[in-house]
């Protein structure tokens, strides 16, 4: 019988027969079962063994490396390779691996060794998947390319297999060894098993990468954003012409990490340039009023050593006429083989990438701003129209300081005009500085609105995310999943609430329906929602009075919206009322300018509300200082003040101190017509 490798699959040609035990038949027969057993729980192990690094690790390359590191050992191998592989075009593979300790500390091979050969020796090359496809093929050799080159020997022989996550793959798995070896059935099926684990933790180093790239894609048009703001307050400003020049120039060139920028005007010598062909190359001199530097973090060049050239002298410059004014990008200078003669101020052969942005205002170019780079760039789209409006500004701000140069100029001839202008100026300044001010409120209610909602949307959420995590746990009893089915249900509410008030508000708000009537019982109304405030009352000892016409009055209104404005009304005196207080509620008739109408006001005592403070309250997302630590969203008077104009209503808020106390009788006083005008006439 000699050997099991041909009963066995897998197992190697070396393994045989104990020999303590050459005639024993039973136990030969059991031995191979017992082996795939052990094998089975070895591979189990193994995927948990995964599996626990990932949930115990942070999604980056050390999670990687620690896999590698026990695939590695698992099958016994020179070397492990994990390279990640995304779907995103301008993502960047990440690739670790891991040595066996006898291959630690050495250099890396300056042997390079060629993967195409890898790839054409199957036997040498060997994928896990079957069947072995084109893509599986390309992915692998990319995938040894990435991680290849870091190896201290060259590789002779290579399994490998790719991941898979949601129908596309995500990385791949290398096994590498140094010498020629021959990959056994078991060790490909075993790579094969551990695939879906090792997929699972590509794809979370891939989101972590994905990530970053957007939070850096944010922070860039943060940057781009923060850079325009900076030009428009300069534009603005009262700076000197060249001033506000270097200081936008600069910017700029610091937004776009560019390594020089350059700030260049014209002054044409042919007055009647404007009138000429537009690919007509003007006779013009040209000044570099601002230079910004990357090595010296600074300006480069003084105001009394402005430098300066004639446009004949350089023809990149000259390529902005012949191509209508568009924007010349030339990654690498030195390609060109000097097709365009720049002149000697760029500085083309320590800077070759060039960027070079027309200053046009109506047809006419007033200058250019010119980027630099010591290496090649591709400049994307957004970085462009960036450049694009900021020599938009640059041009605006060129064009609003020659008209002021020319106004200035007619000072002495036409002082009343002056005086007006000026007076007209101070009031332009103030209604700049309201506005300046409406945009500090409103940037400050945005502020309170973010996080107001945040909390509203975090707790109810993260709630919910720990009562799924815990309805998950085994073992876990009939009670305590009623009790989270229950905290998942209310949660739910609580964000179905909140946006279907937000819905409403904006219904209200866009869209002029007229309510949907019906003749109500308002006693019995009140009665009722004041019975529904129980829970509420006894949780902070509170009592309610009714003080109800002794015939009860019925109203023409709506009662969806007029339930919903009680209650709102009923839950806000609940809410900031003292505790053991009592909440009056008044219900009487009125007639008011010849229309009958029904007056309710609701009364609780508690903190007082001021006069700042009533100014706002029924806005939605203000809240008063009061109502700073008490949950809330601040949607619930503005709803109320909403719903009352709905129904041709209206409602105010009175504070009345009390003597001796620091609290205050609250009252809301709520107006409503009795019968529609339909009705009445």
């Amino acid at each position: 019988m000699g050997s099991l490798s041909k009963s066995v699959p897998g197992m190697k040609k070396h393994l045989s027969l104990p020999r303590q035990y050459p005639d024993d038949l039973e136990r030969l027969q059991s031995y191979p079962v017992k082996l795939m057993q052990h094998q089975k729980e070895s591979t189990l192990q193994l995927v948990q063994k995964i599996n626990h690094i990932i949930a115990n690790s942070s999604a980056t390359t050390l999670m990687l490396q620690e896999i590698a590191r026990l695939l590695g050992n698992a099958f016994k191998v020179d070397c492990c390779c994990l390279v990640t592989v995304s779907s995103e075009a301008s993502a960047e593979a990440t690739a670790v691996h891991w040595c066996a300790d006898e291959y630690l500390g050495m250099p890396h091979s300056s042997e390079m060794f060629s993967t195409e050969s890898l790839l054409m020796d199957l036997p040498v090359l060997q994928c896990a998947a079957e069947p072995f496809t084109i893509d599986d093929i390309s992915t692998i050799r990319n995938s040894l390319i990435v991680g290849g080159q870091q190896l201290p020997l060259p590789i002779k022989a290579v399994l490998a297999i790719p991941t898979r996550f949601l129908g596309q793959n995500n990385g791949v798995i290398n096994l590498i060894k140094f010498q020629s070896y021959d990959w056994s059935d078991s060790e490909k099926q075993l790579l094969k098993l551990v695939e879906s684990a090792c997929a699972i933790a590509f794809s979370q180093v891939n989101q972590l990468h994905l990530i970053a790239a957007q939070q850096m894609h944010l922070q860039k048009n943060g940057q781009y954003q923060s850079l325009i703001q900076q030009l428009t307050i300069l534009s603005r400003s009262n700076l000197e012409l060249n001033q506000m020049l270097k200081l936008a120039i600069s910017s700029t060139a610091e937004s776009l990490q560019a390594d020089r920028g350059l700030l260049i005007l014209l002054k044409y010598t042919d007055p009647l340039f404007r009138t000429q062909a537009r690919r007509t190359i003007p006779k013009a001199k040209a000044n570099v009023v601002a230079e910004w530097s990357k090595k010296t973090q600074g300006y480069s060049n003084s105001e009394s050593e402005t430098q300066s050239f004639l446009l004949s002298d350089c023809g990149l410059c000259q390529r902005i006429f012949s191509d209508s004014g568009r924007p010349v990008i030339i990654d690498d200078y030195r390609e060109l083989q000097d097709t365009l003669t720049p002149t000697a101020l760029f500085a083309i052969d320590e800077l070759p990438a060039v960027l070079l942005v027309p200053l046009e205002n109506q047809g006419r170019i007033l200058g250019f701003i010119v980027l630099q780079q010591a290496t090649a760039r591709n400049w994307q789209t957004a970085e462009l129209n960036l450049v694009e409006m900021v020599c938009a500004q640059i041009s605006n701000a060129i064009i609003q300081s020659q008209t002021l140069r020319q106004v200035q100029t007619l000072v002495d001839e036409r002082t009343a005009k002056l005086q007006s202008s000026l007076e007209l100026q101070a009031k332009l300044h103030e209604k700049t500085r309201q506005y300046v001010q409406q945009l500090r409120e409103l940037n400050q209610l945005k502020d309170e609105f973010l996080s107001n909602m945040s909390d509203r949307l975090r707790y109810p959420l993260t709630n919910m995310q720990m009562s799924i995590k815990n309805l998950r746990l085994p073992g876990i009893t009939a009670d305590r999943q009623a009790r989270y089915m229950d905290i998942l249900e209310q949660e739910c509410t609580k964000e179905i609430n909140l946006i279907n008030d937000l819905l409403t508000l904006q219904k209200l708000e866009s869209q002029q329906e007229r309510p949907q009537l019906e003749t109500i019982d308002l006693n019995n109304r009140i009665q009722t929602l004041a019975a529904n405030l129980e829970p509420k009352l006894a949780a902070k000892a509170l009592s309610i009075d009714l003080d109800l016409p002794q015939n009860s009055l019925t109203i023409q209104t709506e009662l969806e919206s007029f339930n919903r404005i009680l209650q709102e009304l009923f839950t806000n005196a609940c809410t900031y009322s003292e505790h053991e207080s009592m909440i009056h509620v008044q219900v009487c008739h009125r007639v008011e300018q010849l229309a009958d109408r029904v007056i309710i006001k609701v009364t609780n005592t508690g903190r007082g509300i001021s006069e700042e403070e009533a100014t706002y309250i029924f806005d939605r997302f203000r809240r008063g200082k009061g109502g700073r630590w008490t949950p809330g969203t601040g949607l619930g008077l503005a709803l109320v003040k909403s719903l009352v104009q709905h129904l041709n209503g209206a409602i105010a808020v009175e504070s009345t101190p009390i003597p001796d106390s620091q609290l205050s009788q609250v009252c809301f006083t709520l107006s409503l017509p009795q019968f529609s005008e339909e009705s009445e006439l």
